[in-house]
């Protein structure tokens, strides 16, 4: 079978040509192409030898995947990290150089010929950089920047800070502590602060955005889909909201936004990690790229999540039905038979106690009862220690977007303010799309049914080469 046609291949949402593949890395923009770096185990289908794969796209939704970038040395496996344009040459490679920060997982069953002689098993911080707009990557040769500051501390994500210009570094260290560092140079690097951030670990990511008052804040976002507002002055994070949800969905996972966009644009991507893919030459897929925002002002300030408004250039044949009421003796069939879809509508609940939506034979239950959306197809594992469940907010209309791919549905409600990611497996079913009502009646308006075309129909990107 002809590669990106597979049975289970997602047809808009990057995966490799083969073998396994989990966090986004190293997502920088630079020329006109996205970066999209990932931990990718090039010699088998499962979990294993760590590298940074590499794939670029013109629109973040046609890919094309080009050689690894960073393989394993002796000071270990690539693991996870960040990139990003040193537009001021504070590093010394040249201005507008790609530097590529990244753990190397040391060894703990060999031993190591590199000069700084990292102890077996150690988690260092690291550079790579790249002076040809990413085509090829050298490792600074003074590795490691950070020596071992926790046992397993990796991930760490560099950002600019305008206003101390200096570089600052959120790594993981264990459990559920991280810390803050910084540069002026993006070399030798300064602890600063260090934190909890309950019940996460794992995969941070750091960045402004401006509320709708135009106000300031900074963004600390971890691996489980957990984030938190505050103020940053170049030393310290002050905590202005709660620990909040932004991914409610069991296998959204390890997201990172992209550094150096254009038009101050935040585009965060995640593994959407625990899809299964039977008998496939490909493992795991990455989650649609969505833009981020701020709703609120001040303390009230919180994260929307929406599907980057590239995805509009695949639609190819759309439909409006009628407001449509349903019924417990009256379903409503979606009138689509295509697989790929991009879908949205707004539920009146009425007086019904359950919304079903049945997708490819799997069920969304939107149980109004006690205010929580199910959908768990049973062999799709979760992979965090989310609820078996997304609460709904408490409103009488719940306004609805679903992107459903061939492996997976991410649902975005009342304009992104809630999303989930899911991974699934269809069901035996006849029609594409079916809607239900249980103890009542609701009724369905502003009803809009994209068909998505394939990603893979043309040559994806226009490369850096």
């Amino acid at each position: 079978m002809a590669i990106y046609t597979e049975l289970h291949r997602p047809q808009f949402h990057f995966s490799a040509k083969k073998n396994w593949i989990n966090d986004p890395n190293g997502l920088v923009y630079r020329d006109g192409i996205w970066h999209l770096f990932f931990q990718h185990n090039r010699l088998a289908p499962v979990w294993g030898e760590m590298s940074w794969g590499h794939a670029v796209s013109d629109d973040l939704l046609h890919w094309r995947e080009l050689e690894i970038a960073l393989e394993p040395d002796d000071m270990g496996d690539m693991f996870s990290g960040s990139a990003v344009v040193d537009e001021h040459n504070t590093a010394g490679f040249g201005a507008g150089a790609l530097l590529a920060f990244y753990t190397a997982a040391g060894f703990a069953d060999k031993p190591t010929a590199s000069l700084k002689r990292v102890p077996n098993g150690a988690h260092t911080q690291c550079l790579a950089y790249s002076v040809d707009s990413g085509k090829q990557w050298t490792k600074f040769s003074d590795n490691p920047l950070v020596a071992e500051m926790s046992k397993g501390n990796r991930d760490p994500k560099v950002v600019w800070h305008e206003a101390s210009q200096r570089w600052v570094m959120a790594l993981y260290l264990s459990e559920d502590e991280y810390c803050l560092l910084t540069s002026p140079d993006a070399k030798s690097w300064e602890l600063r602060q260090r934190f909890r951030f309950s019940g996460e670990s794992e995969c941070p990511d750091f960045f402004p955005l401006r509320d709708q008052a135009g106000q300031e804040h900074w963004v600390f976002w971890a691996a489980g889909g957990h984030y938190q507002l505050g103020r940053f002055d170049g030393e310290a994070f002050v905590p202005e909201s709660p620990v909040l949800l932004g991914e409610f969905g069991p296998n959204g996972y390890a997201a990172q936004t992209w550094s150096d966009a254009p038009n101050d644009r935040r585009i965060q991507i995640s593994w959407m990690a625990g899809g299964l893919y039977p008998e496939m030459p490909f493992n795991q897929q990455m989650s649609l790229p969505v833009e981020l925002s701020l709703t609120g002002e001040g303390e009230d300030a919180r994260l929307v999540r929406q599907p980057v408004r590239e995805i509009e250039a695949l639609r190819l044949r759309s439909v409006h039905p009628d407001s449509v009421a349903v019924t417990p003796s009256a379903s409503f069939v979606v009138p689509t038979n295509a697989k790929l879809l991009d879908v949205s509508f707004t539920v009146e609940k009425g007086t019904a106690a359950v919304f079903y939506l049945v997708i490819r034979g799997q069920s969304m239950v939107f149980d109004f009862r006690d205010g929580r959306l199910r959908f768990r197809p049973s062999d799709v594992p979760k992979v965090k220690p989310t609820p078996e469940y997304v609460e709904l907010p408490n409103e009488e209309h719940l306004d609805v977007r679903l992107i459903v791919d061939l492996t997976s549905v991410e649902i975005f409600i009342q304009g992104g303010r809630m999303s989930a990611s899911f991974c699934f497996l269809p069901g035996a079913y006849v029609n594409t799309l079916v809607a239900n009502a249980y103890g009542g009646d609701l009724r369905l308006r502003d009803i809009a049914v994209h068909e998505l075309a394939s990603a893979w129909r043309r040559e994806a990107g226009r490369g850096i080469g």
